[in-house]
């Protein structure tokens, strides 16, 4: 299955800086994130955010607003952002079935929100490279379960060139210099 430019969205689960510091390798999620961020931008592809129990776990971290610009979000206090009041609505009126997840927990939020958009009948896809936990093997062993369930792991390179299908592609150019 393919990931297709016209029927993609991003989703940006939770970068938070109340819970940021205690994730594992989170510096470089953080970067590959916002990397990916930069090439939705650049492709014209929507990125919903959002923040978990904002006044307890801090806003959006800093590098992952960089990348953002102007950006609102869904204050949610469900794990599934499917539960987040208005999600749900807002991504069936997007028309989008190529769901593209980051974020933190991975074991938590990110596979509570893969599951749901599973169920619900939507393609779903996760940037490993974007995903992570406080611990590694609650990390290994969500990817595992998601991908079991029909979820297709990938990674933020590796989607942004699979949406332009072709090196002739007149974005290739600003994709490449974002991903070196």
């Amino acid at each position: 299955m393919r990931i297709k430019l016209e029927n993609a969205c991003a989703l940006v689960i939770d970068f938070q800086t109340g819970l940021m510091p205690s994730i594992k390798h989170n510096k470089k999620i953080e970067e590959n994130a916002a990397m990916f961020i930069s090439g939705c931008q650049v492709l014209d592809i929507p990125v919903v955010v959002t923040q978990q129990y904002t006044k307890g776990l801090g806003e959006t971290t800093d590098i992952i607003k960089s990348a953002l610009g102007e950006f609102s979000w869904f204050e949610k206090t469900s794990f599934s952002c499917c539960g987040a009041e208005g999600f749900m609505e807002a991504l069936e009126k997007s028309g989008k079935k190529d769901i593209i997840l980051t974020g933190v927990e991975a074991h938590v939020c990110v596979m509570a929100t893969a599951l749901d958009l599973i169920e619900k009948g939507y393609n779903v896809y996760l940037l490993a490279d974007c995903v992570s936990s406080r611990k590694a093997d609650d990390a290994k062993i969500a990817l595992r379960r998601m991908e079991k369930t029909g979820v297709i792991i990938t990674t933020a390179e590796a989607a942004l060139f699979e949406m332009l299908l072709d090196a002739k592609h007149p974005l290739r150019k600003q994709i490449s210099a974002l991903v070196k």
